[in-house]
This record gives C-alpha cells, structure tokens and sequence, in this order.
C-alpha cells in the first residue's frame, strides 16, 4: 500500500557548507543545525519552507481499559474529543500558538458524537476489542485504516501541506502502545509500561501483568507489524501509522510527538525503513519506554519537558523550532555576504 523512498543525499554537501558557512562559529547553532540539513534534504536545498503545517488528532477506544488499566473511564475519551472541538484542551492553545491547523478524527470512539461538522468521520468500530483476551481487531481493519489514514494525508498534501504531525486521544493506549513496543523490540514488558495517567503501583502491576497476558495468548501472531496492529493496537494507532507512511511516500515532514506516536513511528519504520528520514521527533515523554523506543529509532528529540499528555501536545510545542531552523537556512547572512573571514 505505501512506497517510501529514502531521501535524496544528493545536495547533502551543499546544504552542509551553506550552514556551516553563516555567521556565527562552526556549530554554534547546536541541535538547529542538524535539524536545517534534515528540513533542506526533505523540502529542498534552495529555499526549504514550512507550509500549511497540520495537526491531526486520531481518537479512539480500547477494549483494556475495561480491566482497569487507566485512572479515567473510556467515557473520558469521548468527552475529551467534545473539548478538542470546542477549543478548550492543551493541544488546542499549543497549535494555536504555533500556527498549526488541527483536526479532529474519529477513528472509532465508543460513544461516538455527533453534530459536529468539524469532526472527521474514519470510524473502524466502537472501540477496540480488549486484546488480553482476543485480538484487538480484525486484520481487515488494520488495511481499512491504513487507506483512510493515506486519503486524508493525501488531501492535506493536495492542498499544500509539507510539514504533518499526529496527535492521539484514548483511554487505554499507553497500554496498547507499550504491548506494541513490547513485541517489537527486545526489552522485558516492566520496561516499556509506565504509569500513563498517572495509577497506581496496583493498577501498574495489574498493567503489565494484562499486557505479559496478550503477547503471550497472541505468541506467533505477532510476526509482522500489520499482525501486531492487529493482535494489539488501538485503531487510532493504526490509523497513525498508515498516515506516517503516508506523508513519507508523499515526501513530507512528520513531527513526531510521544510515547503512543512514536510506538506509531516504530511500526511505520519497521514497515518502511525509509520512512525514518522524514521523521522530526518533537520531545521525549515522561512516559516509560519512550527513551528506549526512541534509542532504537536514533531519534534525539528536540525538547525535554516532562510531559505526558499526549494529545500531540509536544509536537506543538516543537513546530517553532522547526521554522526557526528554516529561517536561519533560509536567511541568515553568510561570512562572506557581510566579508569577514574566518
């Protein structure tokens, strides 16, 4: 379904020594210069911009959350998706500050609202089965979300977006992302579950102890990151991934938020390998695992502020960052534009 190629290296050299030949001294600049070469490799050495960047907020339900995995009911993810849409969550301040034009998907909520036209409809059930006792989903499903994911990403693309990120809302999906992690890479499960909303050292044991269950009722179901998905992923996980490759193959950058879309971003890496080059990792979350999954990706995230919100809240916060490594590129005088040598 996706065919991602890797970025052109081609100018690498070029885009190097215009950075490295600004005012200021050789890597003054710290991290925003890497950062400059990653943006010119992706949009273009000439005159890299952002344009039109989106924020796409994917909601849904998992089945876990019934065994009592989360501080919160599912009830919450419904009500949160009503306090995106009326402009009243952290997400919604964040864009709006940044200059990021969000949107709301409902990817399969278990209340589903209505009256809103502002809300996409991408709705792969009423939430997710829970996946300690059987598989999160069909494997149709998983396809189904991958070519709706695609669709919208390409229609945001069609009308001149370059730079996307996702954010993600659902009770229960630090669970599913931490099973995720879990299947993927070589790490025990105490190592990749962490105390999303904020439970206990009861619900945490109980959290790891349903999340140990489903790999081991799913072992040898677990082979490719499609059967994952499947076995134990959320359908707003799915449909962020899909969007990922989606954005790769069309050439665009992905800002990357935490620890539930960089779970997304490992399956997309795995699926793709090239999808990697277009990947900007916003912060490293408070949530456990998110340093090991981002390890694994060689990702050094631009921010570290403690947060796990989610929401996509960090990839908000890291856009000004990303337009700031532009600008410099783009305008910055070079030595020898104002004569001195060094």
């Amino acid at each position: 379904m996706f065919s991602v190629t890797p970025v052109n290296h081609q100018f690498d050299g070029e885009i190097q020594q215009k950075i490295d030949c600004k005012t200021k001294p050789l890597g003054a600049l710290g991290r925003l210069e890497p950062l400059a070469l990653q943006v010119a490799q992706v949009l273009g050495a000439t005159c890299p911009t952002i344009k039109q960047p989106k924020l796409l907020v994917f909601a849904g339900d998992h089945g876990i959350a019934s065994a009592g995995v989360s501080i919160a009911p599912s009830e919450v993810t419904t009500q949160m998706v009503l306090n995106f849409l009326h402009g009243g969550a952290a997400i919604n301040v964040f864009c709006a500050q940044a200059g990021f034009e969000m949107e709301v998907i409902d990817c399969g909520i278990a209340h589903p609202v209505t009256g809103h036209e502002a809300l996409i409809d991408q709705r792969l059930g009423a939430g997710t089965r829970a996946f300690h006792l059987e598989a999160a989903m069909s494997a149709s499903s998983v396809e189904q979300g991958f070519a709706m994911a695609k669709a919208r990403v390409a229609l945001h693309h069609d009308n001149g977006t370059n730079l996307i990120a996702f954010g993600e809302m659902g009770i229960g999906n630090t669970s599913s992302a931490a099973a995720i992690m879990a299947a993927l890479l070589p790490v025990d499960v105490a190592a990749c579950v962490g105390r999303g909303t904020g439970i206990d050292s009861e619900t945490l044991q109980r959290k790891q102890a349903l999340i140990t269950q489903a790999l081991q009722l799913h072992q040898g179901q677990l082979n490719t990151p499609q059967q994952i998905l499947a076995a134990l992923g959320g359908f707003e996980i799915v449909q962020m991934t899909g969007a990922m490759l989606a954005a790769a193959e069309l050439k665009m950058l992905i800002l990357v938020d935490g620890f539930i879309a960089t779970a997304a971003a490992l399956l997309a890496v795995t699926i793709a390998p090239a999808a990697r080059d277009y990947m900007i990792f916003a912060h490293q979350s408070d949530e456990a695992g998110h340093q090991l999954m981002l390890q694994h990706l060689q990702a050094e995230p631009l921010l570290q502020l403690e947060m796990r919100l989610g929401e996509g809240t960090g990839a908000a916060l890291a856009l000004p960052l990303v337009r700031a490594a532009a600008a410099f590129y783009n305008e910055m005088a070079s030595l020898q534009d104002v004569g001195i040598a060094i």
